[in-house]
């Protein structure tokens, strides 16, 4: 029986970062000639849809989060021709298309920021931005204590004397959601791109439009060990938010076929990201408490259990999420034997030495264990090669505006974005094209090579091999997707749970071998099982 239920409610969505996914030019960077060059392997993976990063025409401060014109492509990536191109050859391939969109903030080369810029004090044109008069006795203090998210002050003085607001860069000044005008323009852009066939967008700092009138002083800073309670922020995760998603729905509902949202909320817990996706809010929403689960299965099974009842108590599907391009690869992650507390909007820093076989080895299994799972899942482009953190980039390399703003501190996401390996066993490993003059844009380690789409191809005992498969199955098997799930008794450290019509998926995080249940057959493991058992740090699908 076929599915009448929307494409986005179970969609595996492949997350590309446009800069180093395939470079079709030759400059080094990522394009979305490369893109649709690379379809027919994103059509032989078994993914539904991609989720590309921004690729309009942008001075590339905050690489393309730093929009200058929203209706244009910048010129690396390509042109609004070639978008258009893609788009239609993607659905020729069954892949739907999710661009990004940033509405937090522009670029300060937007032509509404240089206006502001120009018009001065008090002119309408500075109501679109946060600008406000300084503290202390000649206005020589920011306006209050907000911090960057890339280091330092959010407040950013002009020479007339006022302040702006960037709760990123101070070229990325946060727009005005109070402003009519401000919420008019991002539904015209909405429009602009439903009438070139996108599918949905997947709406960068969701939980940050909406500032507190006032402007006050941060809260005290949470105990990392204390529950995840909900706190009024003066400008994360506020309640006006949801009204204006209210509005973006009725957009998307305006256009044929089902388009989807995707929101990246950071909540403090599943309750409050619930109020993303009600039913006439967006459709789905990043599920960050599962990436920020370390290996443990207690923790694992407790974040499982309440994304499914409170997105469930809104009628919105789960989605889940291992890695994208703003976190440390999970190899990387799950390697480590030092665990700490991660905490929402925190800097991921890793702890202790790195046994990269123990992180692939967990990630084989976290893969099987994620598209087991009701819902959606992401996958980040090179997760399904196995990539691990890039953490020994020289300095003189880095580029995320982390790594400057931070005074040098926080090395920034750089190392989760190097370009990904397709074939050869020499830098640019396939990423640009034979001849290519430039070189990529942020430099490959050796061991690109093993890691390689080439060197991966056919190898049964691959991690690409391993999600084609589990891709494959999860799109034939009528158990996984949507639906239910019912846990199964488990010795401690071990999880495991049954989907209908006959499926189970098994996970072993225990240090010791786990006795399999009665099964039919083996559809899937992570690593080889034998005499019946699972070893640690596998995971194994079932048929009854």
């Amino acid at each position: 029986m076929t599915s009448t239920a929307p494409w986005w409610r179970d969609a595996v969505i492949y997350q590309v970062y446009i800069r180093s996914f395939a470079d079709g030019n030759g400059d080094g960077v990522g394009d979305i000639a490369g893109i649709r060059s690379r379809l027919p392997y994103l059509k032989s993976l078994g993914v539904d849809a991609i989720w590309i990063n921004p690729w309009y025409k942008s001075p590339q401060a905050d690489h393309g989060y730093d929009v200058a014109d929203f209706r244009d492509i910048d010129p690396i990536f390509g042109t609004v021709a070639e978008a258009e191109a893609l788009i239609e050859e993607a659905h020729e391939n069954g892949i739907r298309v999710i661009p990004d969109i940033v509405p937090n903030h522009t670029s300060d080369q937007h032509v509404w920021f240089q206006a502001a810029l120009a018009a001065g004090p008090g002119s309408p044109e500075r109501e679109r931005y946060v600008f406000r008069e300084g503290r202390g006795a000649d206005g020589a203090e920011p306006p209050n204590d907000w911090v960057s998210c890339f280091g330092g002050p959010a407040w950013t003085r002009l020479p007339d004397g006022q302040w702006y607001l960037h709760l990123f860069a101070p070229e990325q000044p946060d727009l005005n959601w109070e402003h009519p005008e401000v919420r008019a323009e991002f539904e015209d852009i909405l429009r602009f791109w439903f009438s070139r066939g996108v599918d949905g967008f997947r709406i960068d700092v969701a939980h940050g439009l909406i500032k507190h009138p006032e402007l006050p002083d941060l809260p005290p800073r949470r105990d990392p060990d204390a529950p995840a309670a909900s706190i009024d922020h003066p400008h994360w995760d506020r309640d006006e938010v949801h009204e204006i998603y209210r509005a973006w729905r009725r957009v998307a509902d305006e256009f044929p076929g089902d388009r989807k949202f995707v929101a990246e909320a950071w909540a403090p817990n599943p309750e409050r990201l619930a109020r993303y996706v009600r039913q006439d809010g967006l459709h789905t929403a990043f599920n960050f408490d599962y990436l920020m689960t370390s290996w443990d299965a207690k923790d694992l099974r407790e974040v499982i259990d309440t994304s499914l009842a409170s997105l469930g108590s809104v009628g919105a599907p789960a989605t889940w999420v291992l890695s994208n391009h703003d976190v440390t690869r999970h190899p990387s992650r799950f390697g480590r034997k030092v665990v700490k507390k991660w905490v929402a909007n925190e800097v991921y820093r890793p702890e202790g030495p790195l046994d990269f076989e123990l992180g692939t080895r967990r990630a084989r299994a976290a893969a099987l264990l994620m598209l087991s799972l009701p819902g959606g899942a992401y996958v980040y482009q090179g997760e399904e090669l196995g990539l691990p953190e890039v953490e020994d980039l020289p300095e003189d390399v880095l580029q995320d505006p982390c790594w400057e703003r931070s005074g040098h501190t926080d090395r920034g996401r750089d190392g989760c974005r190097v370009p990904i390996p397709w074939s050869g066993d020499a830098a640019p490993y396939g990423f640009s094209p034979d001849g290519a003059t430039g070189e990529p844009w942020l430099p490959q380690p050796a061991l690109w090579k093993d890691h390689s789409v080439a060197a991966q191809t056919g190898d049964p005992a691959s991690m690409l091999e391993l999600y084609r498969r589990a891709l494959r199955l999860r799109r034939d098997l009528p158990a996984l997707g949507e639906g239910d799930l019912t846990w199964l008794e488990a010795p401690e450290g071990v999880l495991a749970f049954r989907r209908e019509p006959g499926f189970v998926c098994v996970v072993n995080l225990s240090p010791e071998p786990y006795e399999l249940p009665a099964h039919s057959s083996v559809l899937l493991a992570s690593g080889t099982v034998e005499g019946g058992a699972l070893a640690p740090d596998h995971a194994v699908w079932l048929a009854l």
